[in-house]
């Protein structure tokens, strides 16, 4: 059998380095705190610097009639399906007509496209290439004129059209 060797005697250890430990755990935390209360105060003395350098606003003013039915068309105009129109735009071009302005009305459900082509044969092609896009139905030729001025002839004309103003 092999001896078990068993020492029931405490040895005291030295207390030292649980004391010194505790001093430095004490001096981390009084720094911390001081830290702290440093930058409590910073924050405030910011806060209130910024507080005075923020200029007063004035009241709101009230808002006219006429203006706010302005900014609702405007909101209106802008939340409108513009790519499905300017896709069919473009599926309809022909190097014959050229376009000059875009008029949509919201709230009919219309739009006017207005341009010029080389003749009135093309400006008729046009109206019918618009016809056969998804975006737009009911299209119509509504005015067209020859400009006698030009000495090439050219054809102003205006095409009404529904929008389709599905949402996808």
């Amino acid at each position: 059998m092999n001896r078990l060797g068993l020492d029931f005697v405490h040895r005291a250890r030295s207390p030292w380095p649980a004391r010194l430990l505790l001093a430095v755990a004490l001096a981390v935390s009084l720094d911390l705190a001081l830290s702290y209360k440093s930058l409590s105060s910073a924050v405030a003395l910011s806060e209130a610097r910024l507080a005075r350098a923020q200029p007063r606003r004035a009241p709101a003013r009230k808002v006219s009639a006429e203006e706010l039915a302005a900014v609702r068309d405007t909101v209106e105009r802008l939340g409108m399906p513009w790519d499905r129109l300017f896709a069919a735009l473009e599926s309809a071009a022909s190097d014959q007509v050229a376009l000059l302005g875009i008029q949509p009305d919201p709230k009919t459900g219309t739009v006017v496209i207005s341009g010029d082509s080389k003749d009135y044969l093309a400006a008729l092609s046009y109206v019918l290439n618009l016809s056969q896009t998804e975006a737009l139905d009911r299209v119509q030729l509504v005015r067209h004129e020859v400009k006698a001025n030009d000495p090439q002839s050219p054809v102003a004309f205006a095409v009404s059209a529904g929008w389709r103003q599905a949402r996808p």
